[in-house]
């Protein structure tokens, strides 16, 4: 089948490729000249385990096309996803002008009937303002689809080829039946498929990742509770955990959520409870809570060298808001990292792929290395600050030599602190108790 993609970042690529890997056609589409170039030499601008090879494989075999031509979609695809960015607003809305821009596109551009197909997170009523605006520019037929995405940066290729369900808004049976016949490749497994009404498939968004964020920060919040009444967040995770009402995922403390996903849509989900007339005190709490364990874990580093900042030099692991992603959009490493050069600390930093992005953010003034512990060399301590498996069995008598004393701060809990003991470090983590050498 011959579909469009448009909008060409993490998503847009990720839904493309898939879609291509099941035997589509797909016609990739986006306004920025030169990521298309990029794309069309066969070098991708993110990283994300398994996507490079699965673009070229895909592209080679004629499945992908890249464009910056939105006519040339419209005119040659059936089916047409948009897949543009709905960042925060200043007010905390989702700033979704891309999304209908792209729409009136579309609209003008039709001249038989088009299946149009929402991947990006919106807030609800999107469809409508959609739907409303499509109606306004043209009369040739066409059906709105609410298709939210629930990829996982670091596992997407994984998300999207075995999901665990597909969630699909619409209105139309005869729509419902094509939108199947999509997904069916992705269902060997069983059938997986939600369908709702649109505005039901929006609201799922944005509830299933304040859930997610709600949960890591009220486990965050514990951990602080544990510090102070002697507890240990590790154990309290699997106790808990164990509990088949709750569950064992996103119950891991560390230094706070981050990314293109989780801060956004709480923030957006809270300003549309305001809109409505609604308090929405809970996703307002997780919000709050994942601001201050931040802060709290920074703090932390800060209150250790208070006083000799300006002699301080910190070696950092860690700049990606989460493992396996080059991203550092709101990630709480940056956060780190800025409140340390700003009080005069000196960062020597390593990560396996977002050195490249840190070194343009606002704590640009960081020093990044190629390998972990050539960034060690006469630090005062080491910063965890992104779980990267290959920080969880690191050589500590190599840390200990590298450093000018052995103390570690681990944001993100990746050792047993009595075996950190054992190796002679202080060993400072996130709701449990800090260990001296012995």
């Amino acid at each position: 089948m011959n579909i469009s993609v448009v909008g060409i970042g993490y998503v847009g690529l990720v839904t493309a490729s898939c879609l291509a890997e099941a035997g589509n056609r797909i016609i990739c589409v986006d306004n920025n000249s030169d990521k298309i170039e990029q794309l069309k030499n066969g070098r991708i601008p993110i990283y994300e385990p398994g996507l490079m090879e699965m673009v070229q494989h895909n592209e080679k075999a004629k499945r992908l096309h890249f464009t910056t031509e939105l006519k040339e979609a419209v005119e040659e695809s059936l089916l047409i996803y948009l897949a543009v960015g709905t960042p925060s607003a200043p007010d905390g809305s989702a700033d979704i002008s891309a999304v209908l821009s792209v729409s009136q596109g579309i609209a003008e551009l039709m001249t038989d009937y088009r299946i149009i197909i929402t991947k990006s997170t919106v807030p609800v009523g999107t469809y409508k303002k959609a739907t409303e605006l499509i109606k306004s520019k043209t009369n040739v037929p066409f059906d709105y689809v609410s298709n939210p995405e629930f990829l996982k940066e670091g596992a997407a290729v994984e998300d999207f080829l075995r999901p665990d369900r597909i969630i699909i808004g619409c209105d139309s049976p005869q729509v419902r039946e094509i939108m199947k016949q999509i997904c069916n490749p992705f269902m060997r497994k069983g059938n997986r498929i939600i369908f709702m009404d649109p505005a039901s498939a929006e609201m799922t968004k944005y509830a299933a990742n304040t859930m997610l964020a709600t949960r890591i920060s009220f486990m965050n919040e514990l951990s602080a509770l544990c510090e102070k009444v002697g507890a240990d967040i590790e154990m309290v995770r699997q106790g808990i955990g164990s509990d088949g009402r709750i569950g064992r995922s996103f119950l891991f403390a560390g230094v706070g959520y981050g990314g293109s996903c989780f801060p956004k849509d709480v923030r957006a989900l809270i300003h549309t409870g305001k809109e409505n007339g609604l308090q929405m005190q809970i996703a307002a709490a997780s919000q709050q809570a994942n601001a201050e364990q931040q802060a709290r874990f920074a703090e932390k580093v800060l209150k250790y060298f208070a006083g000799n900042e300006k002699q301080t030099t910190l070696g950092v692991w860690g700049l990606a808001f989460k493992a396996k992603t080059d991203d550092i959009r709101e990630s709480p490493a940056i956060y780190c990292v800025e409140r340390f050069v700003k009080a005069g600390i000196k960062v020597r930093a390593y990560d396996p792929e977002a050195a490249t992005a840190a070194r343009q953010a606002p704590a640009g003034a960081i020093e990044t290395f190629d390998n972990g512990y050539d960034a060690l060399d006469g630090a005062d301590a080491l910063v965890i600050l992104t779980d990267w498996q290959e920080f969880r069995n690191p050589d500590f008598e190599a840390i200990k030599a590298r450093l000018k004393k052995p103390v570690i701060f681990d944001g993100r809990n990746l050792y047993e602190p009595e075996y950190v003991s054992r190796a002679g470090f202080t060993y400072h983590c996130v709701g449990r108790k800090t260990v001296s050498p012995g």
